[in-house]
């Protein structure tokens, strides 16, 4: 076994390209190349460096363990078109980096936008799946379109009278302002992510969501930039920043915003799910409690039909804000690690190993 400067090689972070029909994907893997295959999908305005907390660790565990740039952000290929962003062509390229990787199946991981791709793929693509996990988007929830969403908001906590959209504001804010919007994140790329990637806060249960209200503060952090002068170190460190912003400097953040352009076009998708949109195989799912936009506890239809939908369903709360994998991640690799240890139907999936247990 290779040790490099003390650490295991196993455990170490490579960076990796693969060309495929749309262009090319970067991503970051960490494990050996042949160990049982984990995809890590990233959200929104993230990058593969989100999960640099989980690839060492499942990657040292004997998993090969990779993370993708999105397409439109990072390394990864950055299309013109707004409809380059779907649902149905993500995972599509999705399916089609599993191919390049040399792998029929997976266990897919994702988080925000990535978990809406995720659910995808579990639903279209299920002879792909091996499992799937989401951190903090339920299943059979944003990948039905706005309207869905808003027909669940809480209307004790967001009247309708003054809150129509409740905590989707910002994407309403979006299918009507999108280039306000995106100019308003080009033009503030470092103080957008000091004032985004904060720690959760159990004291703010009782406020708005960030999320709502934007149309009557102006846009996004009432239409100024974000106040932050400092990177919240429960979920960054300067190394972490500094390769978002330059990131997002380079890219902008078309790709990323233009996910919430496609509503109407992925429930379109989203009703040609295989098996009416059932999900048999292994599905965790991590709430974050201090997630006042996505939450599924306090504010229980928005987790109802995962419930009903998923017929083998594991859910873990994890006491965190929406950025969980960043801000918690002991606890966020202990659950998955968890779940991949003692679901019988994935371990029965997976490559058998090379060891064996000593006979009794």
């Amino acid at each position: 076994m290779t040790v490099a400067n003390g650490v295991h090689a196993d455990s170490l972070i490579t960076e990796n390209y693969v060309d495929i029909s749309r262009g090319g994907i970067r991503y970051l893997a960490s494990g050996p190349t042949e160990g049982p295959l984990l995809i890590f999908i990233h959200g929104w305005p993230e990058l593969a460096i989100s999960y640099r907390h989980q690839l060492p660790i499942f990657g040292a565990l004997g998993f090969r363990a990779v993370a993708v740039d999105m397409p439109g952000s990072g390394g990864s290929v950055v299309h013109k078109e707004q409809s380059d962003y779907s649902m149905e062509k993500i995972n599509a390229d999705l399916i089609e980096f599993l191919s390049a990787l040399g792998r029929d199946k997976a266990v897919w991981i994702g988080h925000d936008w990535g978990s809406v791709m995720v659910w995808g793929i579990a639903s279209h693509y299920p002879e792909h799946c091996h499992a799937v996990a989401s951190l903090c988007v339920a299943y059979a929830w944003a990948e039905r379109g706005i309207d869905h969403l808003i027909s669940l908001v809480d209307r004790d906590f967001y009247p309708e009278a003054t809150d129509p959209n409740g905590q989707w504001d910002y994407w309403r804010f979006y299918l009507e302002r999108f280039d306000e919007a995106c100019a308003f994140f080009d033009a503030n790329v470092d103080k957008i992510f000091k004032g985004l990637f904060v720690r959760g806060d159990p004291a703010a249960a009782d406020l708005p969501a960030l999320t709502a209200g934007i149309f009557r503060a102006g846009g996004w952090f009432g239409g100024k930039p974000p106040e932050a002068e400092q990177i919240d170190p429960a979920v960054l460190d300067e190394i972490a920043h500094a390769a978002y912003v330059a990131a997002f400097k380079k890219t902008g953040f078309f790709g990323a915003d233009s996910f919430y352009i496609n509503t109407y076009t992925n429930v379109e998708y989203t009703d040609r799910s295989v098996n009416d949109g059932i999900l048999e195989m292994p599905v965790l799912f991590l709430n974050a409690a201090y997630d006042y936009t996505c939450e599924t506890q306090r504010f229980w239809r928005q987790g109802e039909a995962m419930r009903i939908r998923c017929k083998n369903l594991t859910a873990v709360n994890i006491k965190s804000g929406h950025w969980m994998q960043q801000e918690k991640p002991t606890e966020v690799n202990a659950a998955i690690a968890h779940w991949l240890a003692t679901s019988a139907q994935i371990w029965a999936a997976l490559p058998e190993p090379d060891w064996k247990p000593l006979p009794e």
